[in-house]
């Protein structure tokens, strides 16, 4: 099984750039048309948050023309803090919103696929209320003994950054310990933080995938104020198999020249 990750699009209405200064509508043209030529079957797309800046019903409009590119592969999508629900429900009126919730399992791939809403109306930071921990629990509670990935936008680590530290799930150690509960739950993949960052949520590897449009600076001063910097864009491929249960790749929008032979010096060692 082959996932692909998007996370933290950030588009904008047409002709109007992020922070005025980032071009994000195509920089997430650029990610899809390399997805959709990626080269090998792929057996869906996860966007994990922050599909748009301002949850406008123009932005998700200029989202759904750039995801048609992908067809007929299918594309599952979560709120980021920078969405609303209201307006992804009009734009995507099949998706699943159990008790108002934008949670969706999936069910029909070779592993399982949980996607779960953490965003709170109006905040940056995420909570898991009752409603959606039991949620999850109940789900879980299906399939046990199923490889399972959980997306969310989120990250529920902390990262020793405050910066990030500040804005992430705010009550982790409720779905920490659901995740403990539930051994089949080996892979949590995330956005929000504009970074690749690896952690552990009990027995799972958490992901925190890069931005397909600008990344967030690692600011080691926690006096510092928040900025972001034109690093280059990526998304992940999480590969599963039952053998090796899940793996990620990080991958860079190109064309970049390459590959090349490897050359080795008479002289070399190995």
């Amino acid at each position: 099984m082959k996932l692909l990750q998007f996370t933290d699009l950030h588009v904008r209405p047409e002709g109007r750039l992020a922070y005025q200064r980032v071009d994000t509508n195509a920089l997430v043209l650029h990610g899809c048309q390399a997805a959709a030529n990626f080269g090998a079957p792929v057996d869906a797309i996860v966007m994990t948050g922050d599909l748009t800046d301002c949850g406008l019903d123009e932005e998700y409009a200029q989202l759904k023309d750039r995801l048609a590119l992908l067809a007929p592969v299918p594309v599952y999508l979560i709120p980021g803090n920078h969405d609303r629900r209201e307006g992804m429900l009009r734009a995507f009126p099949h998706m699943p919103a159990p008790g108002g919730f934008l949670n969706h399992a999936v069910d029909d791939l070779p592993a399982r696929l949980i996607l779960l809403d953490s965003i709170v109306a109006g905040a940056t930071h995420g909570h898991l209320c009752e409603t959606r921990l039991t949620w999850l629990q109940e789900t879980l509670r299906e399939q046990p003994h199923r490889d399972t990935m959980i997306a969310m936008h989120h990250p529920p680590l902390l990262t020793g950054v405050r910066q990030f530290d500040d804005i992430i799930l705010d009550n982790p150690d409720a779905f920490k310990a659901i995740v403990a509960a539930n051994p089949q739950v080996t892979r949590i993949i995330c956005g929000h933080h504009h970074r690749m960052i690896l952690g552990n949520i009990a027995q799972a590897v958490c992901v925190v995938a890069p931005s397909i449009s600008y990344q967030f600076a690692l600011m080691h001063d926690p006096a510092l104020p928040e900025g972001f910097v034109m690093e280059p864009p990526a998304f992940l491929l999480h590969s599963w198999s039952a053998a090796g249960g899940f793996i990620t790749h990080t991958l860079y929008p190109g064309p970049y020249d390459g590959p090349f032979p490897v050359l080795l010096e008479p002289e070399y060692p190995g």
